[in-house]
């Protein structure tokens, strides 16, 4: 009954998303090049550096050098853990993911393997083979949190019925190149470690990929609503088939299996190429698309090519019209307000598709994070990319994009600023949309501003992810609730979760003097809330004022007060009746309000939470400004302008 029901809740949600479409990309071009013939029969042929290019590692800058050897340093007598059943199971008795029982493993690998290619002596390769050991005796490489939906009960994972997720993708890719680069290093010391490697990648990843449909992250048995996971999983298992399947007919059928799945994903991508997971998770959907068609194309010597369709331009350039000042993006949905995103497959995707801002947006982010000076973020294949584009981007322009401003009509987010290229004054940014997007806050009609680059109203974004995070209980958590974003509570209703519940008559509308975004935000309210309808509007006069105005019709009071909830990083002082200041980073701007409309409560939350408290360590403040004789039509207007 109760997979009956999940399954019900599957075939609910993609009804209501984005509807699909069969555009059927890679598959498509796929046939037009013959990708039978195509196709690469040995993986030696897309000329990645291996272990014995040591012209192309002793090149490598000799601080990054230094680097990348002393790291593995760490590493040399790092006794590799049991991943124990209490470590699973935890997430189940106490909702914690317990990460760090499967990162760190993963990290000690990728650092010794990185310190081998490196130095080239031969110091690391005993930890290298440790560390393949190590997996291959291990039961399952994936993430505690995601051994679900299983025949056995949730909790532990069963070598019976191999799950593939994340987690198992992400290790999958790393022991993949481990193999291909150190085997005959392997073969050296012993025959049995680069078999048993291979077996077991192929046994534990590559086979269940090969056999089953039915992974809910698929959508290929039913249609389903599909995220990130998709391009994610679908990259790192393309990797293996590429390296590891030595049947050129079976790694014609896996590779047309990713093309398939990844099609699925691009199929309900919208039109405008927005990311409604934010700009952190593009790292996982539109960057794993790029590094997936990337793959592709080298795999086939240039032929499978579709970097020219718009809509791939369109989910390319998605992050850097999302993109505030450094280092904060748009973060609305699950989305963290600081990302260092991904520098190398930016500048590499605005290559790919011919947008100069995109490429110098890349190179300009691959030098504010220490580019040749600091070990690059990733798995063994991503750090190997930015070293072999290092020369490249290093010698390209940096610009900071800064662009004016933006609509995405398919995802109803909008953003402006005072002025093109540069982040003094205003910017803000708004969204419309559902309640059923992927990685949902309950946040229709929410903005967050910025001034002079630093956040002024802001989303807090998410808590640490706990098992509580992705289950029924999920807008228990407070930071996900409306009450808790830039949104009203009407009647003493907060909005609800779902795709039904959602804007309307969503407009943006921007010049050189001004910029307006409004949305009907009432249906994203219970119907017990009363609301006929609820339009709130954002109005940037540019190089002046923001304006944030209600213009509401309510069919009837309710139980409860109606209030204009704000949250902000700054701090706030009433100095008078109708106006508040907030103190931000290097700011102070007035909060104008019409105290015979408003009154404002000022609420200062400390912030306990891990990763809330990496983003706003000082706490946030709510202001709620509780509407005073509310009738039930009206007009409410606030403005923010600089003292």
């Amino acid at each position: 009954m109760k997979k009956i029901a999940f399954l019900l809740l599957l075939i609910g949600n993609v009804i209501n998303s984005f509807s699909q479409q069969k555009r059927d990309l890679l598959q498509n071009e796929a046939r037009e090049i013959g990708i039978e013939k195509a196709l690469i029969k040995d993986f030696s042929e897309l000329n990645f550096p291996t272990y014995y290019d040591r012209t192309f590692w002793e090149n490598i800058p000799d601080a990054l050098r230094k680097k990348y050897i002393r790291e593995a340093e760490e590493y040399l007598d790092y006794d590799w853990p049991v991943v124990k059943a209490t470590d699973y199971l935890e997430i189940i008795r106490s909702g914690n993911r317990n990460s760090h029982a499967y990162a760190a493993p993963r990290a000690a690998l990728t650092a010794v393997a990185m310190g081998e290619l490196i130095e080239g002596k031969g110091r690391f390769t005993d930890q290298i083979v440790n560390g393949c050991w190590y997996y291959s005796e291990q039961t399952w490489w994936g993430w505690s949190a995601h051994l679900k939906n299983g025949k056995m009960p949730d909790g532990l994972p069963d070598p019976v019925e191999p799950l593939l997720d994340l987690g198992v993708g992400e290790i999958t890719s790393i022991l993949s190149w481990t193999w291909f680069l150190f085997k005959v290093e392997f073969d050296k010391i012993h025959p049995l470690i680069s078999k048993r490697l291979r077996d077991e990648i192929m046994t534990k990843a590559v086979l269940p990929y090969y056999e089953r449909e039915d992974l809910w992250w698929m959508g290929l048995d039913i249609p389903r609503k599909v995220n990130n996971w998709v391009p994610w999983v679908n990259h790192n298992l393309l990797t293996a088939i590429l390296i590891l399947e030595d049947d050129q007919e079976q790694k014609i059928i896996g590779v047309q299996k990713v093309l398939r799945g990844v099609d699925v994903f691009i199929n309900q991508y919208p039109e405008d190429g927005g990311c409604d997971e934010g700009p952190s998770y593009w790292g996982h959907a539109g960057a794993e698309l790029y590094q997936n068609l990337d793959l592709l194309k080298r795999a086939t010597n240039g032929e499978f090519d579709i970097f020219d369709k718009q809509l791939i331009m369109n989910i390319g350039n998605y992050i850097y019209k999302a993109y505030i000042d450094y280092p904060y993006f748009i973060n609305f949905a699950d989305a963290a307000p600081k990302t260092g995103s991904r520098p190398q497959v930016i500048f590499s995707y605005g290559t790919d598709i011919k947008d100069p801002v995109m490429q110098d947006f890349g190179t300009f982010l691959a030098k504010e994070q220490g580019w040749g000076i600091e070990i690059p973020e990733g798995k063994i294949d991503e750090q190997i990319l930015q070293l072999m584009h290092l020369d490249e981007i290093q010698a390209s322009p940096a610009r900071n994009s800064l662009v004016s401003n933006f609509y995405l009509p398919d995802i109803e987010i909008a953003g402006a600023r005072d002025t093109e290229g540069s982040s003094k004054g205003f910017f803000f940014a708004a969204k419309g949309g559902s309640n059923g997007e992927n990685h949902n806050h309950n946040d229709v009609g929410s903005c967050i501003v910025f001034y002079n680059g630093k956040p002024c109203l802001i989303d807090i974004g998410p808590e640490a992810y706990v098992a509580k995070t992705f289950s029924s209980r999920r807008y228990e958590i407070w930071s996900l609730q409306s009450q808790y974003h830039n949104t009203p509570t009407i009647n003493g209703h907060d909005q609800n979760p779902g795709a039904r519940f959602k804007a309307i008559n969503t407009n943006f509308k921007s010049d050189s003097k001004r910029a307006v975004f409004s949305t009907d935000i009432a249906g994203a309210y219970p119907e017990s809330a009363h609301i006929k309808k609820w339009v709130r509007s954002y109005v940037l006069e540019k190089g002046y004022e923001l304006k944030i105005q209600d213009e509401y019709e309510l069919i009837q009071s309710g139980d409860g007060p109606t209030t204009l909830n704000f949250v902000t990083s700054c701090k706030v002082k009433e100095i008078a009746k109708g106006t508040l200041h907030l103190e931000g980073d290097g700011f102070m701007l007035a909060l104008n309000y019409k105290a015979k409309k408003v009154s404002p409560k000022i609420e200062f939350i400390e912030v306990t939470d891990s990763r809330l408290k990496s983003y706003w360590p000082e706490g946030v403040t709510r202001i709620v400004f509780k509407f005073v004789n509310p009738r039930l039509v009206g007009k409410n207007e606030i403005i923010i302008n600089d003292i």
